[in-house]
């Protein structure tokens, strides 16, 4: 009976040291940290990547020695205890191999705790967000962090892998005093604009930030992300007509990508605005103050996709 309680002891302790980890790529790996005083540390199993067996060799984090032995269990719970576990031999102390350790803090019930990034607040609370100014199958995918974590490294990815039919650019940082954006354009490959979209498409965004390990995912339509840039308009005051002409970074034909268009007067004595909607690219205003300013936008007349930004001033 003491011999079956041991293998049932030593099975469940290997299953556990199992669960405690996953690999994110070739000697990395993510441990789930649940995050609070009472919960214990994770029982992590590292192994010495030599064919020795006879090898003397031990175990450094940093400038700590950590052990002795081909195997090492390393207890991780807080940040201090992930980061580059190395493996070296004892005699020459040259480097066989490591293993480097992230840390994704997790609550009670399993679920990822997500910190890094800042959320957007339109047009809802969203980490991760992509948009597209036209059918072509090109997106910007968007996210921020607070300007605290100089060293966050990002994978923006499909989630059909590294052979998927997304290809992404590297990401660009736009920084001003309280936050960092970053952007990605992103491309879905033989993308047909005519065509009805049958399968999403999956985003997915890791986040390394030092030791600290989070994702994010969007999944969408390229028809739900549209968003196209603002028309271009103009006032003629000899009749009071706003013409404008479609973004020139919309799909064309424009006879089968057809927008719709909202026109904004804004009135400052009165401290109020009124809306004119139209299909055409023109609107008749009716007079108007000399100091009334005028916007058009536009949006998808067919899919109820996002309005465009306002244009510049028409007046």
């Amino acid at each position: 009976m003491s011999h079956l309680l041991f293998a049932l002891l030593s099975l469940f302790s290997f299953a556990a040291l199992l669960e405690a980890q996953w690999k994110l790529r070739e000697n990395v790996y993510v441990i789930e940290s649940e995050w609070d005083d009472e919960t214990p540390a994770k029982r992590v199993e590292l192994t010495c990547n030599t064919p020795d067996e006879a090898l003397p060799v031990y175990w450094k984090k940093g400038t700590t020695l950590k052990g002795n032995g081909k195997t090492l269990i390393a207890e991780v719970k807080e940040f201090p205890d992930a980061g580059n576990y190395t493996c070296l031999t004892a005699n020459t102390h040259e480097i066989i191999s490591y293993e480097f350790l992230l840390i994704t803090k997790i609550d009670s019930n399993g679920q990822m705790i997500r910190s890094i990034l800042k959320s957007f607040e339109e047009p809802n609370r969203t980490f991760l967000k992509c948009e597209a100014k036209n059918y072509s199958g090109i997106f910007i995918c968007s996210w921020m962090t607070e300007n605290e974590s100089p060293n966050v490294k990002f994978t923006l990815r499909s989630l059909k892998g590294s052979q998927g039919d997304v290809t992404c650019s590297s990401p660009v940082a736009r920084t001003d005093e309280s936050v960092t954006e970053y952007t990605a354009q992103c491309q879905k490959e033989n993308y047909c604009p005519f065509a009805e979209e049958h399968q999403p498409i999956e985003m997915f965004l890791e986040v390394i930030d030092e030791v600290e390990y989070e994702n994010y995912t969007s999944s969408f339509f390229i028809r739900d992300i549209i968003k196209p840039d603002p028309p271009e308009c103009q006032y003629v005051a000899t009749n009071g007509t706003v013409t404008w002409t479609y973004p020139r970074t919309w799909s064309t034909p424009k006879s089968y990508f057809p927008l719709t268009f909202r026109v904004k007067v804004e009135s400052p004595k009165k401290h109020n605005s009124q809306d004119f909607e139209a299909d055409e690219e023109s609107v008749k205003i009716p007079m108007k103050g000399p100091k009334d300013k005028i916007f058009v936008q536009a949006r998808d007349r067919y899919y109820n996709s996002s309005w465009s930004e306002w244009s510049s001033l028409c007046r």
